[in-house]
């Protein structure tokens, strides 16, 4: 079942069998630059469990229109006011334009219940940035993470 789609992505809930291709993802160096060290195996099946399995998950599978797996969304309640929201992409499916496609869908989806949409990350994650901007985020602190709220 898919919490929402996109033209070209499908945002469903994870599946203990998305293990091994989020394992993949979370290992990559590359991808979690700006999160945290790479997790190891055993690292992302807590993840999978008590961040994507949970009753109210934090995270969301994304998979394009032929099934594979691209990576995921973030996407929960963040306080009273805010949802936060985020992505963490395979590095093969950087710079096609995902991120702005998920954050657009995630920003409606956001509006459609009410509430406001928030973006976390590290001050110096450039991308993240260009994407928040370019859906008219604002910054509203840069320490020791920078936040943009719409």
């Amino acid at each position: 079942m898919s919490i929402f789609t996109t033209p070209r992505l499908r945002v469903r809930r994870f599946e203990p069998t998305d293990l091994d291709e989020l394992a993949g993802l979370l290992a990559d160096a590359e991808v979690m630059r700006h999160l945290e060290p790479p997790f190891t195996r055993e690292q992302t099946e807590i993840f999978l469990k008590t961040a994507g399995l949970a009753d109210e998950p934090l995270i969301y599978a994304v998979e394009d229109a032929e099934n594979r797996f691209v990576g995921y969304v973030i996407y929960h309640r963040y306080d009273d006011e805010f949802d936060e929201l985020g992505w963490v992409l395979r590095r093969d499916r950087w710079g096609q334009g995902y991120a702005s496609e998920l954050t657009a869908a995630m920003v409606v989806d956001t509006r459609r219940r009410g509430r406001r949409a928030l973006i976390e990350c590290s001050p110096d994650q450039t991308a993240t940035r260009a994407v928040a901007e370019k859906h008219g985020f604002v910054l509203t602190s840069d320490s020791p993470l920078a936040i943009y709220t719409l």
